[in-house]
């Protein structure tokens, strides 16, 4: 009996995958749609594509490379774009992933749009500088138990023009029969090292990038990544700043210092990094060799459950709770914000009731 249930299911399942090759077949080869005209940005750039795709495939095969995590499948809903004509009707894959007010504006998921007839879309300026790169891994090293760096130097093309807080995305390659994937990571790196491309990765339990990362990915092997993309970045007011991450939302932060170093850029400035314990730490060093670079910054390590017999001198609980001790009042501040949705809300609520005003918190929300 439950061989012939298994049957059963390996028949529907065989079938059901064999009729969604032949529609994708037939939307792509019997339904032929024709050239059809992409207008960007109120014709900043006109494309002519073959009907029958999706629009962030249409896009990307002509170089503008749109971010998406999941393959095209509509779960990530990071490839989002304005659509202002010819998009067709929202599907309930997009439908879960667009907010009312997202459906009122021609927002889209372009992984879902496909191209059957002249569409009109807007995109972010920042992507057309986006590219597609090919690099090799000249080296990977532990930071903590549970976080990797990667330096990549750059091969086709040679350089990359990005600004401190941007993000790239890394394709990962085959292993162990799981597909290549694409995942967001910032860039731990400084513009004018333009030449590599440092990113932190901190393993995540059954994630199949990090995963290739760590067991599968090896120093000398060659790999893909497109960008730059984002706007968190440091605001050119000179406000007084605070950053706010933990784990591997050190990546932005690591990588804005620096700049602000390498700038002469010494706006009153404070760093809180959230950690568990002190294994949690590193670029400790660094952080506080930056103090005496950088004389009106200051570097605030937390630790939540560092065991209380230890020899921490440092600060103990969340930073939600030692922020208001270094700022009582936030008002004139810029706040700068990395890590997981919990620590991000957490952390700006607590700044909101010291002062900062809302339109002057900016973060990079991991999900």
């Amino acid at each position: 009996m439950i061989f012939s249930i298994g049957v059963a299911v390996g028949f529907l399942s065989t079938v059901t995958l064999l009729l969604a090759l032949l529609l994708l077949f037939a939307e792509r080869r019997i339904l032929n749609y024709g050239p059809c005209t992409l207008d960007i940005n109120e014709g900043r750039k006109t494309l002519v594509v073959n009907g029958g795709s999706t629009l962030l495939s249409s896009l990307g095969e002509n170089e503008i490379f749109i971010p998406s995590a999941c393959g095209g499948r509509g779960t990530c809903a990071y490839c989002k774009v304005k659509v202002l004509e010819g998009g067709g009707v929202i599907g309930p894959v997009e439908e879960s992933n667009l907010s009312s007010e997202d459906a009122k504006k021609g927002v889209r998921l372009s992984c879902q749009v496909k191209v059957r007839q002249d569409i009109k879309l807007v995109i972010p300026d920042e992507l057309f500088l986006a590219k597609r790169f090919q690099g090799k891994l000249i080296r990977k090293r532990l930071l903590t138990y549970d976080i990797v760096e990667l330096r990549i130097a750059l091969i086709q093309p040679e350089t990359i023009q990005f600004a401190a807080g941007q993000y790239i995305q890394l394709e990962s390659q085959e292993y162990l029969g799981r597909d290549a994937v694409m995942r967001a990571y910032s860039i731990s790196s400084v513009p004018s090292d333009d030449r590599h491309v440092e990113v932190i990765i901190r393993r995540m339990p059954e994630g199949i990038c990090t995963t290739w990362v760590f067991d599968h990915l090896e120093e000398g092997r060659e790999l893909n990544l497109s960008g730059p993309y984002g706007d968190f970045k440091l605001k050119e007011s000179k406000a007084p700043a605070v950053f706010l991450a933990g784990g591997s939302g050190m990546a932005p932060i690591w990588s804005i210092l620096r700049d602000m170093k390498e700038q002469g850029d010494d706006r009153e400035s404070y760093y809180f990094f959230s950690g568990r314990n002190q294994d949690d730490l590193f670029f400790t060093e660094e952080l506080f060799a930056l103090e005496k670079e950088l004389p009106n910054f200051r570097y605030i390590p937390c630790l939540t459950r560092e065991d209380k017999g230890s020899s921490w001198q440092g600060e103990r609980g969340r930073v939600p709770f030692i922020l208001p001790k270094y700022i009582p009042d936030a008002t004139k501040f810029e706040a700068y914000l990395c890590g997981s949705s919990n620590f991000i809300d957490s952390c700006a609520a607590a700044l909101k009731q010291a002062g900062i005003n809302e339109n002057s918190i900016f973060y990079d929300k991991f999900e």
